[in-house]
């Protein structure tokens, strides 16, 4: 049996980071567990996680499960995003969880969202079902950062949302609102309830909500980086 093998110290910099992230890219999901003598697990279907915690073993990410930036000391959030065979996402992409009480007097400048997508480091990553778990490859990185335009249709989307959670609405909230961002539910089980709002005030239990990407936003994003049809 081989010894453990001990993940990369957390990168000192911007160039170090992008550095990594492009060696890993070509690279399989097999041999990137093999050289950190990591485990891997049949499919995804009780791992949902594991890629993300690979890529971040190998890149040195340092904010585990606390809800800080993955690289809060370079300001970086990591991303890894599963794509098909011509590069599009399939899936919309889990930015925080949704605060459900105690909103009054937060803005978008000062939201969760908004640290977490100030910068990101986005990997793509094949995602392709019938591929074999072990033969799936990593794709090449983009760190992105929201331009004006961008950032506008996030914010309002994001005021969007929150007006809803905040006038008791949350559970008219569907996957349709919102341009880019939407909120859904968020939870092990249908049991793992959370304090929320009602209509006239009043608290009442739902599920706990997310925060997600949608397709239609990082679907472009990736199309004009990559220079995608």
């Amino acid at each position: 049996m081989s010894s453990p093998a001990f993940p990369p110290a957390t990168p000192q910099n911007e160039a170090e980071l992008l550095q990594r992230a492009q060696q890993l890219a070509g690279q399989t999901f097999a041999a990137l567990a093999a050289q950190l003598n990591l485990p891997m697990p049949a499919n995804l279907k009780r791992d949902k996680g594991w890629v993300g915690m690979l890529l971040e073993l190998h890149l040195g990410a340092s904010a585990g499960s606390k809800a800080e930036q993955d690289f809060a000391h370079l300001g970086i959030e990591l991303k890894t995003i599963p794509i098909d065979a011509l590069g599009k996402p399939l899936e919309t992409t889990f930015v925080c969880v949704a605060p459900l009480t105690g909103n009054s007097g937060v803005t978008w400048e000062t939201s969760h969202v908004r640290h977490k997508l100030a910068r990101v480091l986005w990997i793509p990553v094949e995602g392709d079902r019938t591929l074999p778990l072990a033969e799936r490859r990593v794709g090449s990185p983009l760190l992105w950062q929201p331009n004006a335009e961008e950032e506008q249709q996030l914010r309002e989307d994001w005021e969007e949302l929150m007006d809803m959670i905040v006038l008791g609405q949350v559970e008219r909230i569907t996957a349709r609102h919102g341009a880019w961002l939407q909120i859904r539910p968020k939870a092990a089980n249908s049991k793992a309830l959370t304090e929320a709002i009602g209509a006239h005030g009043e608290p009442i239990m739902t599920l706990p909500r997310g925060f997600y990407l949608k397709k239609s936003f990082t679907g472009p994003l990736l199309a004009r980086h990559f220079l995608l049809p």
